[in-house]
């Protein structure tokens, strides 16, 4: 009997060591897995360094660019190009001013009044109107024809008896496509993009189809200026606040411009302007400089676009491609890991599934068991019940790439600003300090969601800026959020040169 009660024991006993060996064997593979993810993520954040120290080399390198763009043509990936801008709205004007804007497949007529008064809010009404398929590969006169219809018909609905004194309506256009501006008033286009064919347009100046198009339709209107939306930002800002002298715009995609001494632009010597200055548009979402952090992901996102090469400052801070970046981090995790979202969901593997909008709504969840991330996963990868721990490491992710843009686009900011001598750097000599410089009171106007809607992108921007410049010289620059440069700004551009 004590034989048998010996075996069993005995047997008992080796079984719960085979189970606690199970038991400690599933342990240490989840550990292990677990390391995996965690290296990932280390990997990501050493690849995302933007020391303050390395954000200085960008600044410099973005100064240096803009400095080569302005001495040659193709001097720079910068193209640096010239606007023919140099008189900016300052609240005196007067009248309705209006605007269209094409840049894709719906187009906007705006009217703006204007008091002859600075004013916070401005009076004014838009129309949007959707392009019909077919145009968009007819022809010129197909498309300028429709659009002058649409303008003639909000003109028609002014009940207000607010232009009929007027004899000729101005107008500003922003034409979002490539094109060589020619002079404030007129532009040559270089080619159609966002699905628009129209052969017989491309090389013709597109102020002159526009301006054929009202004489065919009747409509006594001018076409006072051609603009670029991010120009048309900085009109904006310095209508509100003369100290405006750079816009950015960061939101699906990205772009800056400033403004430049005349004598400062080497390429066009002899340029004149009654002003001095002009605005040159950077395109500056083509930088791109050896110091800027990339990883892999950056570059298979590059490799995999319809512009490799291309747009590279761009691809690290704008709305179009953040989601994905990060997209591409978590399928990595996922194909290192099984423990992060058990059997790997195909929709990981689809571009641009996870949209900016959604990552920022993952990255400010701000829920004790991050809910909104779960229901993100789940409705966009496919992805249920993941565990809390995945879901803190999604949010460390959106973290990591939107701090790393953020504070790329802060370092572009200070670039601009070390161009032009407001950057608290210029003059010194010997033992002065940065705090012995005066600073004169500097403004920047920066539009889209990404900085408006996106708190901690904000943030993370404004905490660079402050890194970067030294508390001292960031106290005297401002971040101005504007509204609709696109439509606003073309008119009170064709308010300034009407």
């Amino acid at each position: 009997m004590g034989r048998v009660v010996v075996g069993l024991t005995v047997t008992v006993a080796v079984a719960a060591c085979a189970v606690a060996a199970v038991v400690v064997g599933r342990r240490v593979k989840s550990r292990r897995k677990w390391k995996k993810v965690a290296n990932v993520l280390k990997e990501l954040e050493e690849g995302c360094d933007t020391s303050v120290g390395r954000l200085r080399q960008v600044v410099d390198a973005m100064a240096v660019e803009m400095h080569a763009g302005l001495a040659s043509e193709g001097g720079s990936k910068l193209k640096m190009l010239l606007t023919y801008v140099d008189n900016l709205p300052n609240g005196t004007e007067k009248g309705p001013y209006y605007a269209l804007h094409l840049g894709g497949t719906n187009f906007r007529v705006t009217r703006v009044h204007l008091s002859g008064q600075p004013s916070p809010l401005l009076e004014h009404e838009v129309e949007r109107q959707p392009i019909p398929p077919h145009l968009m590969t007819s022809t010129s006169e197909d498309l300028f024809d429709f659009i002058a219809s649409s303008l003639k018909e909000f003109i028609a609905k002014e009940g207000d008896g607010s232009n009929t004194s007027q004899d000729r309506r101005e107008l500003g256009f922003t034409f979002s496509f490539p094109m060589k501006q020619m002079s404030v008033s007129s532009g040559i286009l270089i080619k159609w993009t966002k699905g628009f064919s129209i052969v017989d347009m491309v090389g013709r100046d597109v102020v002159a189809c526009l301006q054929e198009a009202f004489v065919r339709k009747g409509l006594d209107v001018h076409v006072a200026a051609l603009v670029n939306d991010t120009v048309g930002t900085l009109a904006v800002g310095h209508y509100h606040d003369p100290d405006t002298v750079a816009a950015i715009v960061i939101g699906t995609g990205t772009n800056a411009c400033y403004l430049e001494r005349i004598d400062a632009i080497i390429k066009c010597q002899g340029l004149l302007t009654t002003s001095g200055r002009m605005v040159v548009n950077m395109e500056w979402g083509n930088f791109w400089s050896s110091h800027l952090p990339r990883t892999p992901y950056d570059i298979e996102l590059d490799a995999e676009s319809p512009n490799p090469n291309d747009q590279g400052f761009e691809k690290m801070i704008s709305g179009m491609y953040l989601g994905d970046v990060v997209r591409r981090v978590i399928l990595r995790m996922s194909l290192e890991s099984d423990m992060l979202f058990g059997p790997i969901s195909t929709k990981l593997s689809t571009p641009f599934v996870l949209r900016t909008p959604l990552m920022a709504a993952m990255h400010e969840d701000d829920s004790p068991d991050l809910i909104e991330v779960a229901r993100i996963l789940n409705d966009t990868f496919e992805i249920p019940d993941v565990p809390l721990k995945a879901r803190k490491i999604v949010v460390k992710v959106c973290d990591v790439v939107t701090r790393r843009a953020a504070r790329l686009a802060a370092a572009g900011i200070v670039g601009i600003l070390k161009k032009i001598g407001r950057d608290g750097s210029g003059g010194i000599t010997g033992g002065r300090s940065r705090s012995d410089i005066k600073m004169k009171r500097t403004v920047v106007a920066i539009e889209g969601g990404l900085y408006s809607s996106y708190t901690l992108f904000r943030e993370y921007l404004h905490e660079a800026l402050n890194e970067i410049l030294g508390e001292d010289i960031a106290k005297h620059v401002t971040l101005n959020v504007t509204e609709d440069g696109s439509g606003i700004g073309a008119a009170l551009l064709a308010a300034s040169y009407s």
